[in-house]
């Protein structure tokens, strides 16, 4: 079979699963901690952006790699179980929409301990000659029933 620009066999793959595949990587290279794989899941320009739960945009590659670094720092453990998870691509755009569930640990913790939380999600990517990158995440907490915020990331 021959090979696709971004990587996929023709026949073998779907947009939606290849973009799928590429949303994954980036809750993985969060997972991780590790900076070269999230600077690798990221489109560079245009200026990507960046919304994490109560937190203002970062614009930019550059601005969005320190914050990445510092949240890598500052994290010891965090890991992601997403639901509700759906995808689009419209040609060389798409989006997956999940909500993401947190268990994490570090500042925010209860000591020795985990802290968990939920956020709805919006992951969007544009198809370039190296496979489908991501160009927006923006990430909302999710209100409890009790009314008061759940903090997630």
């Amino acid at each position: 079979m021959s090979e696709e620009p971004d990587g996929t066999r023709r026949g073998t793959a779907t947009a939606e699963s290849v973009v799928l595949n590429a949303n994954t990587a980036f809750y993985n290279a969060f997972e991780a901690g590790d900076l070269d794989l999230m600077a690798a899941v990221w489109l560079p320009e245009p200026d990507p952006v960046c919304i994490h739960p109560g937190n203002a945009a970062i614009y930019g590659y550059p601005e969005m790699m320190r914050a990445w670094a510092m949240i890598f720092a500052n994290t010891p453990y965090i890991q992601f179980f997403l639901t509700d998870v759906q995808v689009r691509v419209d040609e060389d755009v798409a989006y997956v929409t999940c909500t993401e569930n947190v268990l994490s640990s570090g500042e925010g913790a209860p000591e020795e301990g985990f802290a968990g939380g939920k956020a709805l999600a919006t992951n969007v990517f544009r198809k370039t000659t190296s496979g489908w990158r991501l160009w927006i995440h923006h990430a909302s907490p999710v209100l409890s029933s009790g009314g008061r915020q759940e903090e997630a990331e």
